[in-house]
């Protein structure tokens, strides 16, 4: 229990800024009380996440959205509420000339235009000291002919490898595969093998990151995840929870039993191993739900996995294996999922100085009703700012 206990106390849960702000679906966007109206508040509310969880130390950016004019000093005054920049999420989706693509648009100027943004992010992580670029195009065609499959393929592969190119030491960029949407007929990057083989080629600074969110209904992305952390491939996550499509729930509203056998796989191939580099992110979009509890929520449901997933007797499962004991397998993998694991994990957080209960710990403390009644006037954070 004491290693379980070590590990759990390691993990790393990343926060996206953009979950702090405004949100819906494409219908509408609901607006709440204290939301931030710049990153430096998107900051602020992000700590308060690290602050009652203990696991949440960094903050995803998102750019032209996180934009500001001083990047270093957006770094300190992460430090100075206590919690740190991680990976630069870069934006070609929304500007009105990517409308046919952005790195893969058959017009020249549009790509520079974009491969030229994706160079903009690398500045930024200079700047904030980021060790990732986070890369995911929405770029696709609608209808059949409307463009070159082939040659799609080609300027992707131009414009990954000048951005590779740029990175610099310690650096480097995950690429994010999406089934379909906003492209209907093809998307450039739709799964995880096309990611894969694009990263392949360009080395070892190049990676893979699943969004769970992001594959067709009934795909067992624990094989991915497996697949990937074999090859050494796996470069992180965006964990949400998804019941149709792309949803952005809460990672683990829909189907905590398949987070678990994530984590597990992920506990299998080493992926909680700082050393293998593997980055857990959230990426969700709190449409309806208070944006802090969100987040609070959905780290604890990331780390409650995490532990059922640390409890599986390994060797117990491995005997199984061998001997080809369907049930007996199973049983051991059922058990270890079945256990209640929040007694541990309220001991644990005692053991560090936090509350037991975060979710209450929050809601006792007030921040709410002081962002609520402090963040009067201005512009509210939310898509696109």
């Amino acid at each position: 229990m004491t290693d379980i206990k070590a590990v759990l106390r390691a993990q790393h849960i990343e926060t996206p800024s953009w979950a702090y702000g405004n949100s819906g679906t494409r219908f509408k966007v609901f607006a709440q009380k204290g939301v931030p109206r710049d990153p430096y508040e998107k900051l602020a509310d992000a700590a308060q996440v690290h602050a009652y969880t203990g696991i949440a130390p960094t903050v995803a950016l998102h750019i032209p959205w996180d934009k500001v004019d001083d990047y270093a000093d957006l770094a300190r005054h992460a430090r100075e509420v206590g919690v740190g920049i991680g990976a630069i999420n870069s934006n070609v989706f929304q500007d009105d000339d990517y409308m046919l693509g952005s790195v893969t648009h058959p017009a020249a100027r549009v790509r520079r235009k974009a491969t030229d943004h994706l160079l903009e992010c690398v500045d930024i992580m200079d700047a904030t000291g980021s060790g990732t670029l986070k890369l995911w195009f929405s770029d696709g065609i609608n209808y059949p002919g409307q463009d070159d499959i082939r040659a799609r393929q080609g300027r992707l592969a131009e414009a990954l490898s000048e951005v590779y190119d740029r990175l610099g030491e310690g650096q480097r960029f995950l690429l994010e595969y999406k089934l379909f949407e906003p492209a209907f007929y093809a998307t450039d990057v739709p799964d995880w093998g096309t990611a894969y083989a694009h990263c392949v080629k360009l080395g070892p600074k190049a990676q893979v990151v699943v969004d769970t969110g992001h594959h067709a209904p009934g795909t067992n992305i624990e094989f991915i995840v497996a697949f990937l952390l074999r090859e050494g491939k796996l470069g992180g996550f965006d964990f949400n929870s998804r019941f149709y499509a792309d949803d952005d729930l809460m990672v683990g509203a829909a189907d905590p039993f398949q987070l678990f056998r994530i984590m597990y796989e992920v506990v299998r191939g080493g992926g909680l191993d700082p050393a293998n580099g593997v980055a857990f992110m959230l990426d969700q979009c709190h449409n309806i739900e208070p944006k802090i509890p969100g987040q609070i929520r959905s780290v604890m449901n990331v780390q409650e996995a995490t532990a059922k997933a640390l409890l599986v007797d390994r060797e117990a499962l491995a005997a199984a294996q061998s001997e080809g004991d369907v049930l007996g397998a199973n049983a051991v993998f059922m058990d270890a999922y079945n256990t209640d694991v929040r007694p541990l994990l309220a001991e644990l957080r005692e053991e560090s100085g936090l509350a037991p209960d975060p979710m209450a710990a929050y809601a006792k403390s007030g921040y709410f009703e002081k962002i609520a009644a402090d963040r009067v006037g201005g512009e509210q954070a939310g898509w696109g700012a």
